[in-house]
C-alpha cells in the first residue's frame, strides 16, 4: 500500500491560504535573493556567481515549499554534471525549481517573452538561457542552434534543459514532440539525458492551489547520439512518457483510458 504521506493532499481553505502567502514568498525572496545575487555574486565572479544566486534562489524556494506547503520531492537518478541535452517532461513550475537546483551548469531553452519577466529573466539570459520566437518558424530553430554553437565555443553549453512537449502538460495528457531536442542532439553530438517526473500532480499548471506529498523527478539513462533527429525524438518520447505514467500511477493518480 502507498504511503498516503507521498500522495497528494486535498485541498482545503487553509491550502488556498498557504499557496498564497508562499506565492508572496516568492515574490519577495526573488527580490532579495537576486538583489544580494547581483551584488554579491554577479559583478565580482560572473557566470559562476549567476549559477551560485539560481542554486541558492532554487533551493531556497523548495524548502519554503515544504514549510509553507508540506511538498516535498525525491530526485531519483544520477544528474548530469557535463555538457549534454536534458529532454525534460514539464507538468509544473515545481519540475522547473528541481531542475534547476540539481543542475551545476543549468541553462533553459525558453520563450523569448519569459526574459522580459523582472529579475529572472535577467538572470536566465547571464545564466545563457537561449531565447526562442516560435512564431518565426523555421528561422527561430537557425537561431537557436546558433545560439547554442556560441555557448559552447565562448563558456559551454553546461546542461541544456529543453521541453520537447514545448510547454506544461498537465498530467494524463500528451502532446506532440517538437523537434527541437532532437535537432540540437544531432548537430551538436551531445547525449542527451531523458528527465520524467509527476510534480504536476501536486503543483499543477494553473498553479492554484498547491499541494502536499512527494513530487518525484527522475533522471534516466542518457540516450547516446547517433541517427537522426526523428530517432533521437522517438527515442527520448519512448523513455520519458511511459515512466512518467508510471511515477503519476505511484502517486495514485489514473491514466485516462487509451
Amino acid at each position: 500500500m502507498a504511503d498516503k504521506s507521498r500522495l497528494p493532499g486535498k485541498a482545503t481553505p487553509v491550502t488556498y491560504v498557504m499557496t498564497a502567502l508562499y506565492y508572496v514568498h516568492i515574490a519577495l525572496a526573488t527580490v532579495l535573493i537576486g538583489t544580494w545575487g547581483l551584488l554579491f555574486q554577479v559583478l565580482p565572479r560572473g557566470r559562476e556567481g549567476v549559477h551560485r544566486t539560481a542554486g541558492i534562489w532554487t533551493k531556497h524556494l523548495l524548502d519554503m515549499a515544504r514549510i509553507y506547503l508540506g511538498l516535498r520531492y525525491e530526485l531519483r537518478g544520477t544528474p548530469p554534471t557535463g555538457d549534454c541535452i536534458v529532454a525534460a517532461k514539464h507538468q509544473s513550475f515545481f519540475d522547473i525549481l528541481i531542475l534547476a537546483n540539481h543542475l551545476p551548469r543549468r541553462a533553459f531553452v525558453m520563450k523569448k517573452v519569459l526574459l522580459r519577466v523582472p529579475i529572472m529573466g535577467w538572470f536566465a539570459h547571464k545564466a545563457g538561457c537561449i531565447p526562442i520566437d516560435r512564431s518565426k518558424g523555421s528561422e527561430a530553430m537557425k537561431v537557436m542552434l546558433e545560439a547554442v554553437e556560441e555557448a559552447r565555443a565562448s563558456h559551454g553549453l553546461g546542461q541544456l534543459i529543453i521541453y520537447p512537449e514545448g510547454t506544461r502538460v498537465p498530467p494524463g495528457e500528451r502532446r506532440r514532440y517538437k523537434q527541437g531536442a532532437g535537432v540540437i542532439a544531432e548537430a551538436t553530438g551531445l547525449p542527451v539525458v531523458p528527465v520524467a517526473t509527476n510534480a504536476g500532480l501536486f503543483w499543477s499548471k494553473r498553479g492554484w492551489p498547491i499541494l502536499s506529498g512527494v513530487a518525484v523527478t527522475e533522471f534516466l539513462d542518457p540516450i547516446e547520439p547517433g541517427g537522426g533527429a526523428p530517432e533521437m525524438l522517438k527515442a527520448i518520447e519512448a523513455v520519458v512518457e511511459p515512466q512518467s505514467d508510471a511515477l503519476m500511477a505511484e502517486a495514485g493518480f489514473k491514466l485516462p483510458e487509451a
